[in-house]
């Protein structure tokens, strides 16, 4: 699917408890291995220090597909970027890159000095939308992910679950990060 040949914009909506489902596909659909729990999710959306949006598309007044997402949480002096997730089929449309721009002007609004995050090394395209958007390297985490499992292992493990050790498979360093919201 091309959100653009749905003929309409997506719509940046901020996610409620209502949109856990949509979510929850969206993160099965790909694969994430870490991504949080229903329970996490929902405390997530109840905190007034945590900030979840959404694309959506759709006709529905608030559309009803979710396309990607963005969470952010409020820290004493600094935001964070928890996660980000856009429709593997709908990537390089600046979908991210409209999810990043809310997440800083949340964090702008609440007062942030800057707006941390933390990416998988190995992750190009993600460090790549980042260093665009301003980001500067901070520092690196040795070892600090599991090893990503194939999209075939992922599936083999309950969702609330770690994924299957792999024989032999090194854990991956974590990228620091930091955007200057002054």
């Amino acid at each position: 699917m091309n959100a653009s040949k749905r003929g309409k914009k997506p719509m940046l909506v901020r996610l409620t408890e209502a949109d856990l489902p949509a979510v929850a596909a969206l993160e099965a659909a790909h694969g994430w291995p870490v991504g949080g729990s229903e329970a996490q999710w929902k405390t997530a959306l109840a905190d007034p220090a945590t900030a979840v949006y959404g694309l959506m598309a759709g006709d529905a007044p608030m559309g009803d597909e979710l396309l990607g997402y963005a969470a952010v949480a409020r820290l004493p002096f600094e935001a964070e970027l928890q996660a980000i997730l856009v429709d593997e089929a709908l990537r390089g449309q600046g979908l991210a890159r409209q999810l990043l721009s809310v997440v800083a002007d949340q964090a702008r609004d609440w007062g942030s000095e800057r707006l941390l995050l933390e990416v998988r090394a190995g992750n190009a395209p993600a460090i790549a939308l980042y260093r665009a958007a301003g980001f500067r390297e901070d520092g690196i985490r040795r070892g600090y992910y599991p090893p990503l499992p194939s999209r075939d292992s992922s599936a083999l493990h309950a969702p609330d679950t770690p994924p299957p050790r792999q024989a032999g498979a090194v854990r991956e360093d974590a990228l620091l990060m930091s955007l200057a919201l002054g």
